[in-house]
């Protein structure tokens, strides 16, 4: 029971940090200003929708396509962790959506109206990062029912917060501005960067059997 709370919780605050809700809100908006709210909202569900599965399933059967690939699992947390960290140091530098030119962000809006599966669900939601993530997750709950029950239901409340996110985007963006953004995506970028070396030390260790 123990490991199921403390997969739980682990999983929870990871996930946040990862997915940010907040900063995926923000860039949401940016995607989206020509949408109504009505095409907004269904975008939002369906991309939050997508997320879960593609994540859930990932979850379950991740570690045995890594078998069948010959791929072990501290090789994946290595390099799991080493994309985090490109994440991470792309969210504390503001790389991406929120520092693309209003030209640029009008030609993703032309080539993608329908944002909810690309680049909405995939890849801000579930990410490599994310993946990597349930992978690892699911690996330390070794089997046990309670603790991948645990693990689904943070995703499920994580993917929720963020659902609520998107839909109140505009509200979040008149209240955090681009300033406020970008403080929230850069503490939320270290945060990510630390989770991003002990996943590295993790694998490390695991390697070398220390």
């Amino acid at each position: 029971m123990s490991q199921a709370v403390d997969l739980f919780f682990y999983a929870l605050v990871a996930l946040v940090v990862i997915i940010d809700p907040a900063g995926t809100a923000v860039m949401f908006i940016g995607l989206t200003p020509q949408n109504t709210a009505a095409e907004r909202a269904s975008q939002a569900r369906r991309a939050c929708f997508i997320a879960f599965l593609v994540l859930a399933v990932f979850g379950l059967g991740g570690e045995l396509l890594l078998l069948r690939l010959g791929i072990s699992l501290a090789a994946m947390k290595v390099a799991g962790g080493i994309l985090l960290f490109l994440t991470a140091a792309d969210m504390v530098t503001a790389k991406g959506v929120l520092r693309a030119t209003s030209e640029e962000r009008a030609a993703m809006i032309r080539t993608h109206e329908d944002i909810a599966v690309f680049p909405l669900a995939i890849p801000f939601l579930a990410g490599p990062g994310a993946m990597t993530t349930m992978v690892v997750l699911h690996a330390r709950a070794a089997g046990n029912p309670l603790a991948i029950g645990a693990i689904e239901v943070a995703l499920a409340l994580v993917l929720a917060g963020t659902l609520a996110a998107l839909l109140l985007a505009r509200q979040i963006s008149r209240l955090l501005g681009v300033t406020g953004a970008n403080v929230v995506g850069r503490v939320l970028g270290v945060l990510l960067a630390g989770l991003a070396a002990q996943l590295v030390l993790d694998g490390v260790r695991q390697a070398w059997g220390i």
